[in-house]
């Protein structure tokens, strides 16, 4: 039964990674791509469908741009998030407890804590795969793990996360701007990033790279009086810093690092 679901799990991430990839699908295209019959694909997307993912129609599906979650997508803005994790990393002091939420440039941060004990409390399931120090503890949040993102939501992930204090929080999000804030395309990571907020006694980071500033995405998650620090690259402009400056935020451009392991 196990191995069966593995088999089912893996073959619905080809199946979204192809829907992202090329915006729709063609069920009787996919189904022989992926060497099973046109009512396992149809199952497959019936069951994005109920995660809010894809519009099925008749013979395909569609991907729902609300879905995009554009932190997600592989592009030539992996040397400037590993900038900005790496740069956001000198923050965390010996002994803290930080938040991490499921942003891959969050996440990035774990690689760059070197020689010191901090524990990380995150909800992203891919933490556990992350190169980081043996001092370092990581402890998930638990939850609905919610796939491809493989991100930990629900009210069990939310009840842990109300039972922890935090000295620093390091959020990535789809989108940041002065006006709305801090906003995602996905509704049920709205209240994870909110505890976070809400649970951090200090410094609150938004690692955004250059393409999130700016940028509002469907769900509002928190003002912009709620965060400290906007860590970003050299491609946001003077006259966006300039704005968050003006809130009180204090704001880093980076250079790309094309050294990972430095």
């Amino acid at each position: 039964m196990k191995m069966n679901k593995e088999v089912v799990d893996e073959r619905r991430k080809k199946v979204m990674s192809k829907i992202q990839i090329q915006g729709k699908v063609n069920v009787e295209d996919l189904a022989k791509e992926l060497h099973v019959s046109p009512l396992t694909i149809r199952r497959d997307l019936q069951y994005w469908e109920e995660q809010g993912a894809v519009e099925r129609y008749y013979g395909g599906a569609r991907l729902i741009q609300s879905f995009v979650d554009n932190d997600e997508i592989t592009d030539n803005n992996e040397p400037y998030k590993h900038a900005i994790a790496k740069y956001a990393a000198q923050y965390v002091e010996d002994g803290d407890t930080i938040f991490i939420n499921t942003s891959s440039t969050a996440l990035l941060v774990l690689k760059y804590i070197r020689n010191k004990r901090v524990t990380v409390i995150t909800n992203n399931g891919k933490a556990i795969f992350m190169e980081h120090d043996p001092l370092v503890s990581i402890v998930l949040s638990g939850g609905e793990l919610r796939i491809p993102k493989e991100s930990m939501v629900g009210d069990f992930a939310l009840n842990n996360l109300n039972r922890v204090t935090a000295d620093k929080s390091f959020l990535g999000c789809s989108g940041f701007d002065v006006h709305s804030g801090m906003s995602t395309a996905i509704l049920q990571e709205v209240s994870i990033n909110e505890t976070m907020i809400n649970r951090c006694k200090g410094s609150i980071f938004i690692l955004a790279d250059s393409t999130k500033v700016a940028n509002v995405h469907q769900f509002i998650v928190s003002d912009i009086n709620s965060f400290n620090y906007l860590i970003t690259d050299k491609r946001a402009t003077d006259d966006q810093m300039v704005e968050f400056e003006d809130y009180g935020i204090k704001t880093v451009r980076l250079d790309p690092v094309y050294n990972y392991n430095d």
